[in-house]
């Protein structure tokens, strides 16, 4: 039950630049994100930058990094160079930890990605967890999961889903999830995804997990008793994990 984690860096950030080589307690918040999923189970962890800087960054604290193109669309389209460059079997199973994720816990990547190696009729396995909150509920930046009665996602929406239509103002019971934004990926659809059309309900919400969906790929979802930590998209959140480790 082997995999590989893969973890796309990029130096452009209009909210926080440069935010992979940020300062988390003397060590670039991306290493910090490598360091944690290389406490998981993964057999080898690798950083995706597109800059020499994170790619030297990374060497410089022991940490396996490739140097892909700054033209990618998404994350994934890294991945999917990276996979090449690596040289990865298509039978690969690789977990995609978002380089701004330093909280990331070692066990949910595990998770994920043993979820996969068990359901084959899955293209990709992600994560979630229950909501407990009816203003995270409604709000629109925090992205729900349906399920159908096996585990695989039904839908992805920034909408409130299932929609509790008697009672719009509490919580649906059960408890409406929170997707969790992690994934895993045969090699082989990895190197397919990006080949695949813009799916129009993707472009609708804003989530590319859709394309799958649209496809006709089926997604597998890990429910973890745990929200995960923070990640960092503006420099506030870049001060509270600063707190959190102790910086």
């Amino acid at each position: 039950m082997t995999f590989t984690v893969l973890i796309p860096a990029r130096l452009a950030s209009t909210r926080l630049p440069n935010k992979p080589l940020a300062d988390i307690a003397g060590v670039p918040m991306v290493v910090r994100v490598a360091q944690q999923a290389q406490r998981s189970a993964a057999q080898r962890v690798v950083v995706a930058g597109d800059s020499f800087a994170i790619v030297a960054a990374c060497q410089a604290h022991g940490i396996e990094a490739v140097l892909t193109r700054t033209d990618h669309p998404s994350g994934s389209d890294r991945l999917a160079e990276a996979c090449d460059l690596l040289g990865l079997p298509d039978d690969a199973i690789v977990v995609n930890v978002q380089g701004d994720e330093p909280l990331m816990d070692p066990q949910l990547v595990t998770d994920v990605a043993h979820l996969l190696i068990r359901r084959p009729q899955a293209a990709m396995s992600t994560a979630a967890h229950a909501l407990a909150s009816v203003a995270e509920f409604h709000n629109p930046n925090v992205v729900k999961v349906v399920l159908d009665a096996q585990h695989l996602a039904l839908y992805f929406s920034r909408a409130p889903i299932a929609y509790p239509r008697d009672t719009p103002d509490q919580l649906p019971n059960p408890a409406p999830l929170r997707h969790i934004g992690i994934y895993a990926y045969r090699a082989s659809f990895l190197r397919l995804f990006p080949t695949l059309a813009q799916a129009p309900l993707e472009r609708t919400e804003s989530l590319e997990q859709l394309r799958a969906l649209w496809h006709g790929h089926r997604i597998a979802v890990h429910v973890t008793e745990h929200a995960p930590g923070p990640g960092v998209d503006t420099p506030a959140d870049l001060e509270r994990v600063r707190r959190l480790v102790g910086a």
